[in-house]
């Protein structure tokens, strides 16, 4: 599959400015995108397979995308995005519209299960992910791309990201 995303699934761009759109498609066993977590602002059905989900600027929202054909899986990756407001700088993905701040890119089966297991021992402490500071999903993607173990998100870790996040507010 290439980087299109124009050429593999619906139009990506919603009707709301200032949001990021994620085309999703789920056709079962052969190509299957969707959110992990992220609270979407909008959601645009297309089709029984295709839908657009929107986030708001700021969202942080994990993305995963696999795909296999008749020979087994070609396409195996999750995305941890920020996503962008107006005029913010952004690196563009496949189906995210305009595209984001990446916190997380992985690719390959056993690094992606690594990090959805990272996902689920930050909800594992009753947190939600994508409230989570995004530094953490940095250092997950920089600990996982050299095959380390990430540290684990800790509740002192989550109380500093807040009271950082109100002082720059």
């Amino acid at each position: 599959m290439n980087g299109d995303a124009r050429s593999h699934s619906p139009n990506v761009r919603g009707n709301a400015p200032g949001l990021t759109h994620v085309a999703l498609t789920w056709i079962e066993k052969r190509v299957e995108h969707w959110i992990r977590f992220g609270d979407s602002a909008e959601e645009k059905i297309l089709d029984r397979r295709h839908r657009i989900v929107s986030f708001a600027p700021n969202s942080i929202f994990a993305f995963v995308r696999w795909a296999s054909n008749d020979f087994g899986t070609v396409v195996s990756r999750i995305d941890i995005v920020r996503a962008v407001g107006p005029g913010e700088r952004y690196q563009t993905l496949p189906f995210i519209r305009p595209g984001g701040d990446i916190l997380l890119r992985i690719d390959g089966w056993p690094k992606v299960e690594r990090a959805l297991q990272a996902i689920d021992a930050v909800e594992a402490i009753g947190l939600d992910a994508a409230d989570a500071a995004p530094e953490h999903w940095r250092h997950v993607h920089a600990r996982l791309t050299v095959g380390h173990e990430p540290r684990p998100y800790t509740r002192e870790q989550h109380d500093a990201w807040l009271l950082r996040r109100k002082v720059q507010s």
